[in-house]
């Protein structure tokens, strides 16, 4: 082979590689960018923006939903221009759906239309005590026991590792760690059998537990069976139903999300604020008041986009002792991605021990899917609440934001390195738990 055809071959490989790479990236980018769910309120057009590096074609496949360009000239199909609006109305409610096509030929995607009356929800801002109940003994981690004759043995090396969940152990169920420790004691160097749920999939362990030099039995397996903390209340519906945080509860060892059986939300009071820093994030301290009398409601689920749950009449007494008689306690419309916008808007907290709206800046909004509890990109401006907490701090996540007399979203991330800034969450993300 000579030298010239080395060099066509590999320009060609190049090439094709080039192609390959290229076409799999914008096909990755555009099933990020495009979400898979859009949000109409019924007999309103709405405008929509996709960042669309290629044409690609929206097609209706119910006359229910008609696709426009803005030029009121509105049609069951549409080809979409890069950087362009267009716009989708619906006079029934109901579930549709969009067929999109890459240069109106390829089938890329079907898009669900979700149209239904404006709905309305209470912002709250208010901070809450969280106890959850991980579903089953998390394993945080393994280590070596000592034994009694002085050697370091680990027991659990490779049979469990962090992120695992005992469900339990010798076919008894286990649901705190006391159910562990007790069930050790009593096998003592005897073989236990440990039920593991990881992954979503169930697997038996055998571990023979070892005596160590106090005269005690250990697996050698750190676990933790609960977690607390203190959050802020998002939103709250007419019907009872609640959203907080914006995010989801991880172990604060392994980072991971934890998998809750349930919780409860606790009255809580603020103690004290240490303001952020450049590097250094800000911290509410308080007190939770565990108890019967203290309850504010039940944690049905923890996701990635928050804590969600049953608000109690305790819950309700608080709000309405918050803002007594004023405009604050009353519903506003939700405000879908489509309605948020860069510029000025607020947040709602009640850590000054009343609640308040504080101005902020919106500086950029992601309206892909990528980024579930981090779609916006917030500035806090408001004078008074930069001189009481620096910025956004750990604790104010949760804190509603509004925008045009609509909750558009939610505080989840402060940046590390600027505390006046930080993340948001599109509050539909949140209502689509």
């Amino acid at each position: 082979m000579t030298r010239k055809e080395k060099l066509q071959r590999l320009l060609t490989a190049v090439f094709w590689g080039s192609l390959i790479f290229t076409l799999g990236f914008t096909w990755f980018y555009l099933n990020e960018a495009i979400p898979d769910r859009l949000n109409l309120v019924v007999d309103e057009s709405e405008n929509f923006h996709f960042p669309l590096p290629v044409k690609v074609t929206l097609e209706s496949e119910s006359a229910e939903v008609v696709v426009g360009n803005n030029s009121n000239i509105p049609s069951d199909q549409l080809h979409l221009q890069i950087n362009r609006p267009f716009s989708l109305y619906s006079a029934n409610e109901g579930t549709y759906q969009l067929d999109l096509k890459l240069f109106g030929l390829i089938h890329f995607k079907d898009i669900e239309v979700n149209v239904s009356d404006t709905k309305y929800a209470i912002p709250c801002g208010m901070p809450v005590g969280i106890y959850l109940k991980s579903d089953g003994l998390m394993v945080i981690g393994t280590g070596p026991v000592k034994t009694k004759d002085g050697s370091s043995l680990e027991p659990a090396q490779g049979l469990l590792q962090s992120g695992d969940y005992i469900e339990a152990i010798n076919g008894q169920p286990a649901e705190k760690k006391e159910d562990m420790i007790e069930a050790v004691a009593e096998a003592q160097d005897s073989p236990v059998q440990l039920t593991v749920r990881r992954d979503e999939k169930q697997m038996d362990v055998t571990m023979t537990p070892l005596e160590t030099e106090d005269g005690d039995y250990k697996l050698g397996v750190w676990i933790r069976d609960d977690t607390q903390g203190i959050g802020t209340m998002t939103y709250i519906t007419e019907s009872g139903e609640y959203g907080a945080l914006g995010h989801g509860i991880s172990d604060s060892d392994t980072g991971l999300l934890v998998s809750t059986c349930g919780g409860e939300l606790y009255d809580t009071e603020i103690m004290g604020i240490e303001k952020g820093a450049m590097g250094k994030p800000g911290v509410l301290s308080g007190i939770i008041y565990y108890g019967s009398q203290s309850k504010l409601g039940t944690i049905k689920t923890n996701t990635e986009q928050g804590i969600f749950g049953t608000a109690e009449n305790k819950m309700w007494k608080e709000i309405g002792s918050m803002f007594g008689s004023g405009p604050g306690k009353e519903p506003i419309p939700i405000g879908y991605r489509q309605d948020v916008q860069k510029g000025s808007a607020f947040i709602r907290s009640c850590i000054s021990g009343k609640p308040e709206d504080y101005e902020i800046e919106i500086q950029k909004v992601d309206y892909s899917t990528s980024h579930k509890n981090k779609s916006l990109v917030i500035k806090v401006t408001d004078p008074k609440l930069l001189e009481l907490t620096g910025g956004i701090v750990q604790g104010m996540s949760g804190s509603p934001i509004i925008q045009d007399g609509k909750l558009v979203g939610a505080v989840t991330h402060v940046f590390v390195n600027d505390p006046t800034r930080g993340y948001g969450i599109f509050i539909e993300n949140m209502l689509e738990h």
